[in-house]
């Protein structure tokens, strides 16, 4: 049974989605502070947060880092606050995706799904190989980590599974449709620009700790591709 938590001061919202997943077959807990929700993150240990921005004792940035501390289920903000900055502060504390209110409960249920999916994945690998290497990057499919000769560069789960997908196919041009339904299982229009955000905030990243700015090519109005440094 799938074990969902969801932190939201507006209680009537929290009564509607709970009801809609229990009927989906799923165990579902609910919080309208922050404290509760990390408090019951520790004790209930679900397998996906649900999680609001706007929370009256703490923001629901500074909760999804506290959460990270501690778990690697994966987070989902649902919010009104849709702004770029506010999608890359999500990313950034460790949220594995982000949906604008007002959504669907049934492509959150699905996404939901989609990110369970991945995370119970994550420790299995198919490759013939534990290592995927683009000298002087490589990826260790064991540790789930992405290292620049032998500098580990940190990122996100959300992050790695954004950099594998393009690493399993260097040289070729990835969609911004593909890149989508890889990361989140489900793609529409609106979703374009959660795929930006999230390469945009990978790239900082690499540059930030290797000074490598060219390994993800953008394709103009297409998407992207991944360019091993030669």
């Amino acid at each position: 049974m799938t074990k969902i938590l969801m932190i939201d001061d507006d209680t009537e919202v929290l009564d509607i989605n709970k009801k809609y997943f229990e009927e989906k077959g799923c165990y579902v807990e609910v919080a309208d502070r922050a404290q509760k929700g990390l408090e019951l993150a520790k004790v209930f240990k679900p397998d996906c947060i649900l999680l609001d921005v706007m929370l009256p004792d703490m923001d629901g940035f500074s909760v999804c880092t506290k959460i990270r501390e501690k778990s690697t289920a994966p987070v989902l903000f649902l919010s009104g606050k849709v702004s770029e900055d506010d999608k890359i502060e999500g990313f950034e504390a460790g949220a594995d995706d982000y949906i604008e209110k007002p959504y669907s409960l049934r492509e959150v249920y699905v996404r939901i799904q989609a990110h369970i999916r991945r995370s119970s994945n994550k420790n299995v690998q198919d490759q013939g190989t534990m290592f995927i290497d683009m000298n002087p990057f490589f990826i260790n499919l064991e540790l789930h980590k992405l290292f620049y000769n032998d500098q580990e560069i940190f990122i996100s789960n959300k992050e790695y599974d954004l950099m594998l997908f393009l690493a399993q196919n260097a040289g070729k041009e990835i969609s911004f449709e593909e890149i989508g339904k890889k990361l989140w299982g489900n793609y529409v229009e609106s979703d374009r620009r959660n795929v930006m955000v999230n390469v945009s905030r990978l790239r900082k990243k690499i540059e930030k700790q290797t000074g490598v700015d060219s390994l993800i090519e953008t394709i103009w109005s297409k998407g992207y591709k991944l360019v091993i440094p030669k």
